[in-house]
């Protein structure tokens, strides 16, 4: 027997409809309605109607075949034979995540379009994949952050099938999934959610919508449909965790946040599954209560993204000060986060006009995931350059050494590892016109701001933007991208091989470096990465006994007399001898 329910506190009658056929539901306690239609069974497409209106998708649709407007249709979730009864992802503290949008990462633009490279990703050294949002969204493709129906893979991607086939292909070559999830907002388009109930509240407000609602009345509920989404994909889908979308802004005045409440959740989860579930967040607030354990005032999170160590790698290496770049561009605050994972820890910030961000008190390193590029800050450039391109691919190699040489957990965007040319930019499919001429026209004037012109702008809408974004899978054997990849590899093959270079490894990261001549050297026990990080060429002195030269991406560096030599650009990793003393280097003005 098939049951459906659905949450309407406010209708006076729901029916489920099947083509022309309805069925009334009866009210249960706390606004549910039921029913158990004998029509219906798994394949069969169904909708819900509220006090007579018209037929709207469930809002924990499963699969959405006929797009976000379309009926639901039921999904066994017992059906698929999976064959990953042994895979454990490795832990936190080994990890490698690659983030990867899996319309853009193949040729087909599916699931198992994506399954044709895990070879690849495998070989390179990477142990998790992690997947933009991939609920269903309006429109064929985009990045997944306008996602309305939260319980359904997009079908364009191949549904749910081929979102466990993705999975299942993963774990059999030892891969871990991460799926990015939205909890802070719904897409505009097919977003039927507040038809049903109140599952936003006008108190706050979102820059991309209305604010879900977890502290207002019939938030219980609201706060339910989110947790049972997050329990969903990984008991459903056999993903490994969760990345959680902009988490300030989800505002919880309540005495448990809704993070605490869900962290507990998916720990459960987790001992019922018997396996390990990661929570990760990202967040713009420098607070390390999100991963402080809850009987010492946090949320009890895994880990949360640094965007500081981002910011402050780039500015360096790039010369941007616009935007939030302003706090950032010495090699004083890149030291800072190679040290301590975040730059702004309660410090005034020139950008934001005010104090920021938080003291952290016993972080590890595996509680900070690290990048020097991701979709954010590719995608939402005017062009969708990636480092490579806005310097060069010796500047993104010196980027490479100290983000996977770092005590925290990095993480490479696809097409990273190779240099790639083809450009992420911010792209959409929406039907309607007068929202696709909203987002055109609202992309083009945040970017008139900085001085482009409108016709410089790429269309979100013009399928060549699309386009554009796919990675170009033949460029590996190519100049210079065989040469950046071949880095890459030796890089992720050490970190992998050597205890000292992964996240949190005993003992904090030794950093000393040289403003003017804009050297920085980090030492994390045995080992060393040292980097110039301009055109400039360095000397850099070494503690004794020796050192050895294990990684140079220039070809060009030597050692002499206890002096480490490297020209611009360049970054290498050194095995120091055993009883090496440190070595801090203090900071010219």
């Amino acid at each position: 027997m098939t049951r459906l329910s659905v949450w309407a506190p406010q209708a006076r009658q729901v029916e489920v409809v099947f083509g022309d056929t309805r069925h009334e539901m009866r009210p249960e306690p706390r606004g549910y309605w039921q029913c158990d239609p004998p029509e219906l069974a798994p394949g069969g497409d169904y909708a819900f109607s509220l006090d007579g209106g018209p037929p709207r998708p469930d809002p924990r649709s499963a699969w959405q075949p006929a797009g976000v407007h379309g009926p639901s249709r039921l999904v066994d979730h017992t059906s698929f034979a999976w064959s990953d009864a042994g895979f454990a992802p490795v832990p936190l503290s080994q990890a490698v995540f690659y983030e990867l949008h899996v319309g853009t990462f193949g040729r087909a633009g599916t699931f198992d379009g994506v399954v044709p490279h895990l070879d690849h990703l495998a070989a390179l050294g990477v142990t998790h994949v992690e997947l933009m949002p991939v609920a269903a969204f309006p429109g064929k493709h985009g990045w997944g952050y306008d996602g309305v129906a939260l319980f359904a893979p997009h079908a364009p991607y191949g549904g749910p099938e081929g979102l466990r086939r993705l999975v299942d292909a993963c774990h059999a070559r030892g891969l871990g999934v991460i799926l990015d999830v939205v909890y802070n907002h719904l897409g505009p388009s097919g977003n039927y959610l507040a038809e049903y109930g109140p599952y936003f509240t006008d108190r706050y407000r979102t820059p991309w919508g209305a604010a879900v609602n977890l502290d207002a009345a019939h938030c219980d509920e609201a706060r339910r449909f989110f947790l049972d989404n997050a329990v969903a994909w990984l008991a459903g889908y056999h993903v490994d965790g969760l990345r959680l979308d902009a988490v300030h802004a989800m505002v919880d005045t309540g005495a448990t946040h809704f993070l605490e409440e869900l962290a507990a959740e998916v720990q459960a989860a987790a001992r019922r599954l018997g396996r390990c579930c990661l929570l990760i967040a990202e967040s713009d607030l420098n607070d390390p209560r999100l991963v402080t354990a809850p009987d010492s005032g946090g949320y009890g999170l895994d880990a949360m993204w640094s965007d500081d160590f981002h910011h402050a790698l780039h500015a360096v290496l790039t010369g941007e000060r616009g935007g939030y770049y302003e706090d950032f561009g010495t090699v004083a605050a890149l030291a800072k986060a190679a040290r301590e994972g975040v730059v702004y820890d309660g410090e005034y910030s020139r950008y934001r006009r005010r104090r920021h961000g938080r003291r952290a008190v016993g972080l590890q390193g595996q509680q900070l995931v690290v990048c020097c590029q991701n979709h954010d800050q590719i995608g939402n450039r005017a062009r969708g350059e990636r480092l490579g391109q806005l310097t060069d691919p010796e500047s993104a190699m010196v980027a490479a050494a100290v983000v996977l040489t770092s005590q925290y957990v990095p993480l490479l965007f696809q097409g990273e590892e190779w240099a790639a040319s083809s450009p992420f930019l911010y792209f959409t499919d929406h039907r309607e016109q007068e929202l696709a001429d909203a987002v055109r026209d609202g992309r083009r004037r945040e970017f008139a701001a900085f001085g482009w012109r409108p016709e410089e702008i790429p269309d979100p809408q013009a399928a060549d933007t699309f386009h554009r974004s796919r990675l170009i899978w033949d460029e590996l054997g190519r100049q210079p991208h065989a040469r950046v990849l071949a880095w890459y590899r030796s890089l992720l093959g050490l970190r992998r091989s050597e205890r000292e270079l992964q996240a949190g490894a005993p003992g904090q990261a030794e950093v000393s470096f040289d403003e003017q001549r804009r050297w920085l050297l980090s030492r994390r026990g045995r080992f060393a990465m040292a980097c110039t990080l301009g055109p400039e060429q360095a000397a850099i002195p070494l503690p004794p006994p020796p050192a050895e030269l294990l990684l140079d991406s220039s070809s060009r560096a030597r050692i002499e007399d206890r002096t480490l030599h490297l020209p611009g650009r360049t970054a290498v990793v050194l095995r120091l001898a055993a009883g090496s003393e440190s070595n801090r280097v203090e900071v010219e003005p």
